[in-house]
């Protein structure tokens, strides 16, 4: 089917249509909503019993192997879910694109600071001296 007839007349004048990405952002943002469930149980389990705990304590727990991996696969699924769900909320209620545009970018490239930055604390601490 001609997919010129499916657009508005404005559409077809403007040349603008469906980016083809609305339906693979909605689906990113449920599997990383999913993927905290269970991370972010962990991690608050993990704190509460680390409560009380000193700094060494702490440390030794985040040097076992598999409380790094799950550190790590936390952080990549905050900062995912985050960048994917931020621009939204600033793309739906802010109105300007001289304000807009900037802080979209701005939202995305705190996320990838924090999320770099988070895994090789992580992996600094899991796997160093």
């Amino acid at each position: 089917m001609d997919g010129q007839r499916m657009r508005s007349p404005l559409g077809r004048a403007r040349g603008l249509g469906s980016a083809r990405e609305g339906v693979e952002h909605w689906w990113m943002q449920r599997v990383t909503a999913v993927a905290l469930i269970p991370l972010t149980l962990w991690f608050a389990a993990s704190l509460i019993a680390l409560t009380g705990s000193d700094y060494n304590a702490f440390i030794a727990w985040l040097k076992a192997p598999f409380v790094a991996i799950l550190m790590v696969l936390l952080l990549i699924a905050l900062f995912h879910h985050t960048a994917l769900g931020l621009p939204v909320i600033v793309e739906d209620y802010v109105h300007s694109d001289q304000a807009k545009i900037p802080t979209v970018v701005a939202i995305r490239l705190v996320c990838f600071a924090l999320v770099v930055v988070g895994i090789f604390a992580t992996v600094r601490i899991a796997f160093g001296d």
